[in-house]
């Protein structure tokens, strides 16, 4: 068991890095959807150049640490298994569910992408680039408050952090159309 803070340590380096990877992805597909409208030659450069930075980030990045974080999840659960007991678990276990939902659905947007099929605007990828945010917010306070209660009062808080994000969201927009460089 003296070995259990050290997988615990790599289970958390491993989710760190899988959600700085959730969060980039997005933004690329934010570029790669803008960069698609661009006139030549700057379309053809940029979109090159994104379609390279999200395969090394997806592939090198993103997809290793998920594999790594889970299957560092499953040993400190074998090597803890009265954690699968505790209501707060099933509910994180829920919310890690979502999360391989999340990042199974942003791997199809990354296919089209790469495939240069864009069916979805720039605006709602800023959106979609939330979504591992939400989950992130409700994990943590699972992990660290160890309630399946409380958790209640951390998705109020993730609702509010969202109506906060999509406001910022709409002020960014305003600003950018009036001023595109911004």
């Amino acid at each position: 068991m003296e070995y259990y803070a050290y997988i615990k340590a790599f289970h958390l380096i491993f989710v760190i890095t899988w959600f700085a990877g959730l969060f980039y992805i997005p933004r690329l597909f934010v570029y790669q959807i803008e960069a698609f409208h661009k006139p030549s030659p700057d379309k053809e450069i940029l979109g090159k150049q994104l379609k390279l930075m999200a395969k090394r980030l997806w592939y090198i990045i993103t997809w290793p640490s998920a594999i790594l974080a889970t299957l560092f999840a499953v040993w400190l659960l074998i090597l803890q298994p009265f954690w699968l007991q505790q209501p707060w678990m099933h509910v994180k276990l829920g919310f890690v569910v979502l999360l391989f939902i999340y990042h199974l659905k942003t791997h199809q947007y990354f296919k089209q992408l790469q495939n240069d099929v864009v069916k979805k605007p720039s605006s709602f990828m800023r959106i979609w680039n939330e979504g591992a945010t939400f989950i992130l917010f409700a994990v943590v306070f699972l992990v660290i408050l160890k309630s399946a209660i409380n958790w209640v009062l951390g998705v109020v808080g993730i609702i509010v952090l969202g109506v906060l994000i999509m406001f910022g969201y709409k002020v960014y927009k305003n600003i950018r159309d009036k001023n595109p460089e911004a």
